[in-house]
C-alpha cells in the first residue's frame, strides 16, 4: 500500500483536552484500583488485568515492568545524590509564571504552619491541592522550549487556570472558616490573581501563534 501524501494532522487545544480527559479517567481508575489492592501480593497482576494491560501479564511483559522499576529506582537514587538535571528538563523552572506558582505553594505551606488550626479545614486542603495542581500543569505547559505542540500547551494552561480559579474559591471560603486576617487574605488573593492573569495572557499569546501558523492552511 502506498503511503499517504496528506500532511499529519496537528492537534489543537480541543483535541489535546479530549486526550487529557481520557488520561485523567484512566489515572483515576488506576488510583482506585491501587488503593483497593495495595496490600494484595498479586496487586500488579490484578491491576494490569483490570486496566486491560494484557501485555504486562505474560512473562516478557513482567520482565519489562521489572526493568522499568529498576531504572526508576536508579534514577531516584541519582537524584538523591544531588545530580543536576539537564537544561531541557529545567527549562520551565526559569519561567516567571512557573516561579510565581511554585512560590505560592511554598507561601501557602508557611501560612498553614503559622495557622495550624486551618490545616484540617476542607477549604485549606482544597487551596493547597489546587495551588499544587496549577504549578504542575504550568510545568507541563512550559516544558517545551520549541513549542512544537501549541495545542497541548494551551490545554495544560487551561487546566492550570481551572486549578487557580478553584484555589480562589477556596481562599474565599478559608477566610470565612478560619477568619483569615485581611493582610494574609490580601496577599493570597494578589498572588492568585497574578498567576491567573499571567495564564490568561500566555494563553492569548499561544492562541495568536496558533492562528499565525495554522489558520491559513
Amino acid at each position: 500500500m502506498a503511503e499517504s501524501d496528506e500532511p499529519e494532522q496537528v492537534w489543537d487545544e480541543y483535541d489535546w483536552e479530549r486526550f487529557l480527559q481520557q488520561q485523567d479517567r484512566k489515572t483515576e481508575k488506576y488510583m482506585a484500583l491501587l488503593e483497593r489492592y495495595i496490600d494484595d501480593p498479586h496487586r500488579d497482576q490484578i491491576i494490569a488485568r483490570e486496566m486491560g494491560w494484557t501485555h504486562l501479564l505474560d512473562p516478557e511483559g513482567q520482565k519489562w515492568a521489572d526493568n522499568v522499576d529498576s531504572l526508576f529506582d536508579e534514577e531516584a537514587e541519582e537524584d538523591g545524590d544531588g545530580d543536576e538535571a539537564s537544561a531541557e528538563e529545567e527549562s520551565f523552572e526559569v519561567h516567571p509564571l512557573y516561579q510565581a506558582s511554585f512560590a505560592l505553594t511554598v507561601w501557602i505551606d508557611h501560612l498553614f504552619e503559622e495557622l495550624p488550626a486551618a490545616q484540617n479545614q476542607l477549604a485549606a486542603v482544597k487551596l493547597s491541592t489546587q495551588a499544587a495542581i496549577a504549578s504542575a500543569k504550568l510545568a507541563a505547559a512550559l516544558s517545551d522550549d520549541d513549542v512544537d505542540e501549541i495545542g497541548m500547551t494551551i490545554a495544560y494552561l487551561k487546566r492550570a487556570l481551572r486549578a487557580i480559579m478553584l484555589a480562589l474559591e477556596a481562599a474565599v471560603q478559608l477566610r470565612k472558616d478560619v477568619k483569615l486576617d485581611a493582610s494574609r487574605f490580601s496577599t493570597l488573593n494578589q498572588r492568585l490573581f497574578q498567576i491567573r492573569d499571567g495564564i490568561i495572557q500566555l494563553m492569548g499569546e499561544y492562541r495568536a501563534e496558533w492562528r499565525r501558523r495554522y489558520d491559513h492552511e
